[in-house]
């Protein structure tokens, strides 16, 4: 091999394109001795120009392409002689490249293109027998010889060591070689993540910028949505306020079917006791028919009483039907357009929070409720009053034993309190605070603004007391 490292240029072309006649070579030996240099010798004809990367190579006969070589050296340009002339130049290959067998080799010259220009004659390495030629040394010449195999085995001994040197340098580049290898693997990867990486953050541009329309979207929508804020908060106030006039009536309307009831109940109490005293009448009468003949005048005045009394009934409860068809009338009108007032007061507790009005309203109820209680002992007192008065009756037209019936009739009623929750009726013997108390078990009453409200608004209360923990 050369002592290069650089390998020749070669090719792949057969020996049919090559041009074998371009570089003679000369004194060519049909074999040389083993363990010595061997000197080339070629001629340079007109029909070639040298180059630097020429060179000459020994190959084994019956080669086939230039890639085929034992070992090489590069041919040395000629010194300047003109193109038209040929050259004669010369390369010595080291013995210790030289080839071990006896096989048959050639040298050829090949150019910088990997094509073979001319050729030697075969030969061999092989050493001198005595039917090739007899040798003739003296004592001088072999001490000569001895000399140079002395000096081939030293050089043979540095070329050994030159060799380790090389082998060693060999690993050491490929060591290099297979980190840089690793180092190019480690930089494709890193190539490929910055790949990658540019790809992601393209597609971070692309979703930072959706993300960008898409805030400019809810902030349009936050904005269509705080006018229809100011919009719903103009209609609150709207309502409120036709809720608040609509209470005041409905209001004035319960005061009005309080006071109608009243009416009703004291009503209802005369008439029955006006039905007692009739029944009475009826008994006595029944009992005077009994006593004979002699109080048919007595009789016919107590027929002439009772017709009285009886025209005054039939009065009475003309009356007392007439007033309690208008009274009936009168609740039965009062009591639609409540319903009508408590349908429109739904609607409105249902656009806005109900607790607050529902509070105000039964803060009303309560209020009145105390008020009712405060009055309880003097509607009491007035009924009875009324009931008191006497009845007037016929004049005593001269009967023997009298008018049984003329005298002072008193009516008893009692005074009655109604629960307006679930219209218990509690006798006048239960004490105002037991009472109350009643009244207020119908009631819850909120801990933050000590508004009330009925217990079968329970969800109205919890909505309420919720609004206060928004607050």
């Amino acid at each position: 091999m050369d002592e290069t490292s650089d390998e020749p240029p070669t090719s792949a072309v057969l020996l049919d394109n090559c041009h074998f006649s371009q570089v003679v070579f000369n004194n060519v030996e049909k074999f040389y001795v083993p363990g010595g240099d061997v000197i080339c010798y070629y001629t340079l004809t007109q029909n070639i120009i040298p180059r630097g990367k020429d060179w000459v190579g020994i190959f084994r006969v019956g080669w086939k392409t230039t890639r085929e070589y034992y070992t090489f050296m590069w041919a040395p340009l000629p010194s300047d002689a003109p193109s038209d002339t040929t050259v004669q130049q010369q390369i010595q290959f080291k013995a210790y490249y030289l080839p071990k067998d006896d096989e048959y080799y050639q040298f050829c010259y090949v150019d910088q293109d990997g094509v073979v220009r001319g050729a030697s004659v075969p030969f061999q390495f092989r050493a001198e027998t005595e039917d090739d030629i007899l040798v003739v040394t003296t004592q001088g010449e072999v001490e000569e010889i001895e000399l140079q195999n002395k000096n081939l085995r030293k050089e043979n001994e540095e070329l050994k060591a030159s060799c380790a040197s090389l082998e060693k340098q060999n690993v050491n580049l490929q060591e290099e070689l297979n980190k840089t290898q690793e180092l190019q693997n480690s930089l494709e990867s890193l190539r490929s993540n910055t790949e990658k990486l540019k790809l992601e953050l393209n597609s971070l541009k692309k979703e930072n910028k959706h993300l960008k329309e898409l805030d400019d979207c809810r902030e349009a929508e936050l904005h269509q949505l705080k006018e229809q804020m100011q919009n719903v908060t103009s209609d609150k106030e709207r309502l409120e306020t036709r809720l608040k006039t609509a209470l005041e009536h409905m209001d004035q309307l319960q005061s009005q079917v309080l006071n109608y009831q009243k009416e009703v109940e004291n009503l209802s109490h005369m008439d029955h006791d006006k039905t007692e005293q009739l029944e009475s009448l009826k008994e006595e009468n029944r009992q005077l028919r009994l006593t004979g003949t002699q109080q048919k005048e007595k009789n016919k005045d107590l027929e002439h009483c009772m017709e009285y009394v009886t025209g005054l009934k039939a009065k009475l409860s003309l009356c007392l039907s007439r007033c309690l068809q208008n009274e009936q009338q009168q609740n039965h009108d009062l009591m639609k357009e409540l319903e009508e007032q408590k349908h429109l007061f739904q609607i409105l507790q249902a656009k806005k929070n109900k607790a607050d009005e529902e509070n105000q309203k039964l803060r009303e109820e309560n209020e009145l409720l105390r008020h009712l209680l405060q009055a309880g002992e003097v509607s009491s007192f007035s009924v009875v009053s009324q009931a008191q008065a006497p009845i007037p009756g016929p004049e005593l037209g001269g009967l023997l034993y009298g008018n049984p019936y003329c005298g002072e009739i008193t009516w008893h009623s009692a005074s009655i309190r109604k629960c307006p929750m679930c219209d218990k009726v509690f006798p006048e013997e239960i004490e105002t605070s037991q009472y109350e108390a009643h009244v207020q078990s119908h009631l819850l009453e909120c801990p933050l603004c000590s508004k009330t409200f009925e217990n079968c608004n329970k969800q109205v209360f919890d909505d309420h007391v919720f609004c206060h923990g928004l607050e």
